[in-house]
């Protein structure tokens, strides 16, 4: 079959594609491709089969097995390409943040030196606890197992300084959602 394709036979290649390519569209269409998707790959299939008969080696897998890897192939390289021209509109890399206004800028920097004023009257050990949580990204369990306290000590500390920092701002009239 295949030497006659070889030779450029059409009779021979029509036969062929009359025989596999609707068996190669519906397999494609199993898949989940969309008609005109799988109609385009099963094309191509068959286009690659009249113009490479050589790449086929019968002692490497049937006819069949070669065509239809070649469309399992095919779509699988449509796939990535479809989701590699995808574009999310709500990626945040696509609407970078707006330039903040000079008094916001202002605002907020002295609501930080307020911050910074206020942390440094709390107890040393509740300071520490804060940095390796903010600063440092550390989770409770691992403060607790870098300072050697126990669990229930590093979050009931952590919830003391957040109370003190939120009373002593609030007595400043610096609103912590702001």
């Amino acid at each position: 079959m295949m030497s006659l394709t070889r030779n450029g036979d059409r009779s021979a290649f029509a036969s062929l594609f009359d025989y596999f390519a609707p068996r190669l569209n519906s397999y494609l269409l199993r898949l989940g491709l969309e008609r005109m998707a799988a109609e385009e790959i099963t094309q191509e299939v068959m286009l690659t089969l009249w113009l490479k008969p050589g790449l086929f080696d019968p002692s490497k897998s049937s006819l069949s097995t070669w065509l239809f890897r070649i469309a399992r192939n095919r779509r699988i390289d449509a796939a990535r390409r479809e989701r590699r021209g995808r574009i999310d509109e709500n990626d945040l890399m696509l609407h970078p943040a707006a330039t903040p206004m000079p008094d916001d800028i202002l605002a907020e920097a002295a609501r930080a030196d307020h911050v910074r004023m206020v942390m440094a009257d709390l107890p040393p050990d509740q300071i520490n606890l804060l940095r390796l949580a903010f600063f440092d990204g550390l989770s409770h369990s691992q403060i607790a197992d870098a300072t050697g306290l126990p669990l229930g000590t590093v979050k009931s500390r952590i919830r003391l300084a957040f109370a003190r920092l939120r009373h002593k701002l609030a007595s400043r009239g610096i609103d912590r959602d702001a």
